[in-house]
C-alpha cells in the first residue's frame, strides 16, 4: 500500500512541506506598538499558532534594547508589526510612529519586518478578553499582547491560506 493510497495529495505536501519548512523555520514576532506598552506574540515552531509572549512597557528602560534581545534570544528572523491604518484606508500620526519604531528596532536587531494591518484589532482584544471574564482594569497588564497575538495570527493563517490555495489542483474544466 503506497502513501499515496492512505492521504490525500494536498495532505501528503501539505505534511511535508510543514516538516521540511520546521526543520529550518524560526519563530516568527508579532509587535503591537502603542504610546504607552509594547505587546508582544510569538508563533510556535510550525509557524500555525500565535502565543502572547510579554508587554514591555515603553517608560521603564529602553523598549527597543528590550525587544531586540527577544528577537535575539529566540532567533526570530521575521517580525511581523501591526501597522494602525484610517478606516478610510489611509495611514496617520500612529502609522508614522510605528514606522520609526521599526526603523530603530532594526538598527538593534536585523531582521525581517512585514507591516500588518491592525485596524481594530486593540477592540477584538478587549471583546475576547471580556468574554473570558476580565474587565478593563484587569486585562490591562495582557491586552497589547492579545492585540500582537491577533496581529500574528492573522499573518499566519494568510500563509497557510496561502500554501492551501497552491496545495490544491486545479478542478478540470468542464464544458
Amino acid at each position: 500500500m503506497s502513501v499515496k493510497s492512505v492521504i490525500p495529495i494536498p495532505l501528503a505536501w501539505r505534511a511535508v512541506r510543514r516538516y521540511l519548512w520546521s526543520s529550518y523555520m524560526t519563530r516568527i514576532l508579532g509587535i503591537d506598538v502603542g504610546e504607552a506598552r509594547i505587546g508582544l506574540a510569538i508563533s510556535d515552531d510550525l509557524g500555525m499558532l500565535a502565543h502572547p509572549h510579554q508587554t514591555v512597557h515603553v517608560k521603564e528602560g529602553n523598549p527597543f534594547k528590550r525587544v531586540a534581545e527577544i528577537i535575539q534570544r529566540e532567533k526570530i528572523q521575521t517580525v511581523i508589526v501591526g501597522l494602525p491604518r484610517n478606516m478610510n484606508g489611509t495611514y496617520g500620526p500612529a502609522a508614522e510612529k510605528v514606522r520609526e519604531f521599526v526603523g530603530k528596532l532594526q538598527a538593534l536587531a536585523p531582521c525581517t519586518v512585514k507591516f500588518w494591518d491592525e485596524r481594530l484589532t486593540t477592540v477584538a482584544a478587549q471583546k475576547q478578553l471580556h468574554e473570558v471574564g476580565r474587565n478593563t482594569k484587569n486585562s490591562r497588564a495582557v491586552i497589547d499582547q492579545v492585540a500582537a497575538q491577533l496581529i500574528l495570527q492573522g499573518y499566519l493563517d494568510s500563509q497557510a491560506m496561502a500554501d492551501q490555495a497552491f496545495a490544491q489542483p486545479e478542478a478540470p474544466d468542464r464544458e
